[in-house]
């Protein structure tokens, strides 16, 4: 449990995105005086009306708990942010065109804060960056300011759908700094974690920024390395939920991040593999294994639509797909890199007509889709129609209709299922084609 009373800091978040606002709020529910600045000015006007940008569970209520509590507070005024003992960002850093990460963002808000501080501040980056990071910022304030400060990684490690359980509940606290004087605000901000025995690890700012993208490489390879396993499971005739429970239970290994499906996505693996694969190629390094995570990612997203047009062909001229799950995961509203925009995309070229299905991210998905894909409200209004199913994203209430309910529905009685939602002895009870990933198809009887 957290300890009940902090010593108060005040501190500035720059940026309210999805790690941005988070933080903000989380820091704000330990006790902290927080104020999140953004230069979007509709957001913070949203925000300051308490309406939430974003989809992500539990942070709703935190933020108009803590907007009561009058401990958090919003801005898109750099002039009025004061004097904070320690400033965030927490900025997006997108691919460019060579898949490098675009410190754009973080670079201008570096320049803004340099305009305002008034005193010592630790300025710490949040934002996934390239290693080398917080020495560029560092010396370009100190072209802009006399007044003394500090710069210091201390990456995220949060995940979409789980951040605000990720934060309060962290398994570890890495903060880059060589300043020691840095080190002590951050061990004062994160006092209440430490006490409850999150371990506070401390590094080298270098460092610091590369743990993050190992983190997530490893990660995105474990998901490539189990889907090439579902591959060949289907060819030689295993199971792949078998194998997973097989060697999920070697201590070595662990069960997360072993689930076969259509690849990793969102706003973090895409872009933070790239960006890794960038700083080796710089670096005149070859880094082949993440060369085939992100090769084996690419083809995985399109899976489904083999395993479619196998079945009724290339042209899917009058064939009509129900789609459940537009999100990259469940639990979240981002569509970033999410396999079923690809997966759509690619459908449509081939003449189908798509009746889509999520219960989160059908706004975002909007604008990045041919305005001919029709939406439903609710997964069983999607299958109205529909002459195939195909299951994009594994959310819960997907899992809880049941088969005889779907096969009912679907006029060609396949379901195509990039999540390997259903059993398959569920499935064959219900007299579907069932297709799924790592696991043997279910034929009709």
């Amino acid at each position: 449990m957290l300890s009940a009373t902090i010593q108060q800091m005040y501190i500035v978040v720059v940026g309210t995105g999805y790690v941005g606002l988070v933080t903000g709020t989380c820091l704000a529910e330990i006790g902290h005086d927080v104020t999140c600045v953004d230069i979007d000015e509709a957001k913070i006007k949203r925000l300051t009306k308490g309406d939430i940008p974003i989809y992500e569970p539990g942070l709703s209520d935190l933020v108009h708990k803590n907007v009561a509590a009058a401990r958090l507070h919003f801005t898109t005024d750099y002039a009025q942010i004061g004097a904070p003992a320690a400033i965030f960002f927490a900025l997006p850093t997108p691919p460019n065109g060579d898949g490098e990460a675009d410190l754009s963002f973080v670079l201008a808000a570096a320049k803004s804060v340099a305009k305002v501080m008034k005193n010592y501040t630790v300025l710490i980056n949040k934002s996934t960056v390239p290693v080398g990071t917080a020495k560029k910022v560092r010396a370009m304030i100190k072209e802009l300011t006399d007044v003394p400060f500090d710069v210091v990684s201390n990456p995220e490690f949060l995940r979409e759908g789980f951040a605000v359980t990720d934060f309060m509940q962290s398994d570890r606290i890495v903060v880059g700094s060589s300043s020691p004087k840095a080190r002590a605000v951050m061990e004062e901000l994160y006092q209440p974690f430490i006490n409850a025995g999150v371990q506070l690890m401390l590094m080298d700012e270098a460092s610091s920024e590369m743990t993050k993208y190992a983190a997530n490489s490893f990660l995105a390879t474990k998901i490539s390395f189990m889907n090439e396993i579902a591959n060949l499971c289907e060819i030689v005739g295993a199971d792949v939920d078998l194998v997973r429970e097989g060697i999920g239970s070697d201590e070595r290994i662990g069960r997360r991040f072993l689930y076969a499906g259509l690849g990793y996505g969102g706003s973090c693996f895409p872009k933070d593999v790239l960006a890794l694969h960038r700083v080796a190629a710089h670096n005149d390094y070859d880094f082949k294994l993440l060369t085939a995570v992100m090769d084996v990612n690419e083809r995985q997203r399109l899976l489904l639509v083999e395993k479619i047009t196998d079945r009724l062909g290339e042209n899917l001229d009058g064939v009509h797909i129900a789609v459940w799950g537009l999100a990259f995961k469940p639990d979240t509203d981002d569509v970033r890199e999410a396999p079923a925009i690809a997966i759509i995309r690619d459908l449509l070229g081939r003449g189908a007509t798509i009746k889509a299905y999520d219960p989160e991210a059908i706004a975002n998905a909007k604008r990045l889709i041919d305005d001919t894909v029709q939406y439903a409200d609710s997964a069983l209004g999607a299958l109205v129609d529909a002459d195939i199913l195909v299951i994009a994203t594994e959310w819960k209430e997907f899992a809880a209709v049941e088969p005889e309910v779907i096969a009912k529905a679907l006029r060609k009685k396949m379901v195509f299922d990039g999540r390997n939602l259903f059993a398959t002895a569920d499935m064959r009870q219900a007299d579907l084609i069932y297709v799924s990933i790592g696991r043997e198809a279910v034929e009709r009887a």
